[in-house]
């Protein structure tokens, strides 16, 4: 289990432009990682347009974020468009980042079980190292909760 303190997990793979992006492109900033289910949902958009609004702020602050989910990366381009986002996101379709980040697992909805993404998000510091993880996203307020121990 991944705990404050330890190395991140290193990633590798292509944004929604098809530029190719690792963990090591952020050394020297604090990188906001965050993982959810699917594009064009309305939890997803709401949570995008809400780092989206404050993106100055949280650039200001030091921080980059950057959104994974298994998207493709042509629908990430959509989401984008449709929503303004105003970062890039990660396509990871076989899963390797969002597993290395154990942001996949059982979940139940409405009383159905299946595997699937959880929203959970990482602050990875300056070194490359955990500083915190969120476990339990507000996607209508998700900036004052990274900002909230800055």
């Amino acid at each position: 289990m991944l705990n404050i303190g330890d190395a991140a997990p290193d990633f590798s793979g292509n944004l929604e432009n098809g530029e190719e992006i690792s963990l090591k492109e952020f050394r020297g900033k604090k990188l906001v990682l965050y993982f959810y289910p699917k594009d064009l949902t309305p939890g997803c958009a709401l949570q995008a347009h809400n780092l989206s609004a404050h993106m100055k702020d949280l650039n200001e602050k030091g921080y980059e974020v950057l959104g994974v989910s298994a998207d493709t990366e042509k629908r990430h381009c959509k989401f984008i468009d449709k929503i303004g986002i105003k970062f890039h996101l990660l396509s990871d379709p076989e899963l390797k980042t969002i597993k290395s980040y154990e942001a996949w697992g059982i979940k139940k909805f409405m009383g159905r079980t299946y595997e699937g993404i959880f929203r959970i998000t990482y602050i990875i510091d300056e070194e490359g190292k955990i500083a915190r993880i969120i476990r339990k996203v507000k996607t209508n307020a998700h900036y004052e909760q990274i900002v909230s121990e800055d």
